[in-house]
């Protein structure tokens, strides 16, 4: 009998979770906003990320929390060019968090391999074609609306099922521009234009993504709905409720998390995945 293949994304194989590491080269991101706008402040907290444990260090130039604003590329560039150019040279695996073909095309040209866009690669006309020629692999995020105005008034008939579909023909579309299931990661966009009861639909029933058949990655960490389930607190005193949502998901069958606090997680993965082992056994 033949062995199953192992899945892989981004030359990773998927037989264990995979950590991404989020530096947020900006003033106003939700949890780390002004803490790594520095360039020589993000590059340390990549290479810090990287020694607790990140497969992934995902670089961001451009708040997309709701509400937010929309900056010039050049901005952007200048904002995360130099940190994953010295990433890479620390021997990094870096994702560039952008929603613009521009800058996909000079993080990619710098040394990024993977390209992660909030637009699931629409917001831009040039952005299939730049990540499909390039050879680097994708994540495809689902929103509904735009950062300014998404959590508005978000409403779905059956968020899951509406959100898979989206996500399915997206893959289908990077298929179609010649890109292979494993250059490809679906992210069902928790908190972007999602009310809290569609974040806990999502996560319940996360393995409805692992069945669309590529690497699927959660994003929940320090989000707004974990404090609105608690007690109200502020985004860097959410990882307790974020290491919760992350192991249900995995549990749901998702592969990759990005996360704040790597070091948190990687101590989290290490106790589920002996208790996992030990249930097995």
């Amino acid at each position: 009998m033949t062995a199953a293949k192992t899945r892989s994304f981004a030359g990773f194989a998927l037989t264990r979770p995979l950590l991404m590491g989020i530096v947020n080269v900006t003033p106003d991101s939700f949890s780390d906003g002004g803490d790594f706008a520095r360039v020589e402040d993000a590059i340390a907290q990549g290479r810090k990320l990287m020694d607790d444990g990140a497969d992934i260090v995902d670089i961001g130039g451009e708040s997309t929390r709701p509400g937010s604003q929309a900056i010039g590329l050049d901005e952007e560039r200048a904002r995360v060019l130099p940190v994953i150019e010295a990433l890479v040279r620390a021997g990094a695996v870096v994702s560039v968090d952008t929603r613009h073909a521009a800058v996909m095309r000079d993080a990619i040209a710098a040394g990024a391999r993977i390209v992660n866009d909030i637009t699931a690669l629409t917001g831009d006309p040039d952005s299939l074609r730049v990540v499909a020629a390039s050879g680097a692999s994708v994540v495809l995020m689902h929103m509904q609306g735009e950062p300014q105005t998404m959590q508005k008034a978000p409403r779905y008939g059956d968020a899951p099922a509406e959100i898979a579909g989206y996500l399915t023909a997206r893959v289908i579309a990077c298929r179609g521009a010649g890109m292979a299931d494993d250059r490809i990661a679906i992210d069902p966009g928790i908190g972007f234009g999602k009310t809290i009861e569609h974040n806990l639909q999502l996560l319940a029933q996360a393995d409805r993504f692992a069945g669309i058949g590529v690497a699927v990655l959660i994003g929940l960490s320090r989000k707004s709905f974990i404090g609105r389930l608690s007690r109200g607190e502020p985004p860097k005193e959410r990882d307790p409720g974020s290491l919760a949502g992350a192991l249900a998901a995995l549990e749901r069958g998702a592969d990759i998390l990005r996360v704040h606090d790597v070091a948190g997680t990687r101590q989290a993965l290490a106790v589920w995945q002996a208790i996992k082992a030990h249930r097995l056994s």
